[in-house]
């Protein structure tokens, strides 16, 4: 009779999960750190002990405490992109960015939940947003985004985006939205993704309004 019994999981895989595992709490351990003490002022020993493992194992998952600090960021971007491709194709582009956004926003729980708490990443995002270091680089990456979204705007449309300025321009005015939205909300005192999400929405329905010819009103 033939043996029927499912063949034992591979070590492979196991090796794979507890990778997987030290990587992640190298991740939420980090970002602790650098909310408690300061992103600069935190040294990749400090998160090696945090974790018990040397820093040959931390360099073995991140290059350096720069893609630490974005890695959770880097997953809620690509949590955007999934959205914005997701929207129906008879939305103009300026509305899907906007349904996207705030889908993602909606969403952003359940995509990062199972590496780090919610509240941990909207205080490591406020951090990046607060530490000139990593507004800098956050400032960079935007850029490349930019031109991702652009593409991706373009390819909706069934536009060429090297010969059609439009989709970046768009997305230049959207991702100025949203760099305005996450500056004034990590000034401010309440931090939840319900404020950032409310003042996403409230200054991109303004961007009709701000762009009217004239903003004077009748005496």
């Amino acid at each position: 009779m033939t043996d029927q019994r499912p063949a034992p999981a591979p070590a492979a895989g196991l090796r794979e999960r507890k990778k997987q595992r030290t990587r992640d709490a190298l991740l939420r351990a980090a970002l602790l750190l650098f909310i408690a003490q300061g992103y600069e002022e935190t040294t990749v020993d400090e998160i090696t002990d945090a974790v018990d493992v040397s820093q040959r194992t931390f360099f073995r998952y991140f290059a350096n405490k720069e893609e630490v600090a974005f890695a959770v960021q880097d997953l809620v971007e690509s949590h955007f992109v999934a959205a914005l491709r997701a929207r129906p194709p008879a939305e103009g582009p300026f509305e899907a960015m906007r349904s996207a956004v705030l889908d993602a926003w909606d969403t952003v729980d359940e995509a990062i939940s199972d590496l780090v708490p919610i509240d941990l990443y909207m205080r490591s995002y406020r951090l990046i947003e607060s530490t000139p270091a990593l507004l800098a680089v956050h400032l960079r990456r935007s850029t490349e985004l930019e031109e991702q979204i652009a593409r991706l705007i373009a390819d909706r449309e069934g536009l060429d985006v090297d010969a059609d300025p439009r989709p970046r321009v768009a997305v230049a005015a959207f991702t100025g939205v949203m760099r305005v939205t996450g500056r004034l909300w990590g000034q401010g005192e309440d931090i939840s993704v319900a404020t950032i999400r409310r003042m996403t929405e409230v200054y991109l329905d303004q961007i009709g309004p701000a762009l009217a010819a004239d903003w004077r009103r009748p005496a």
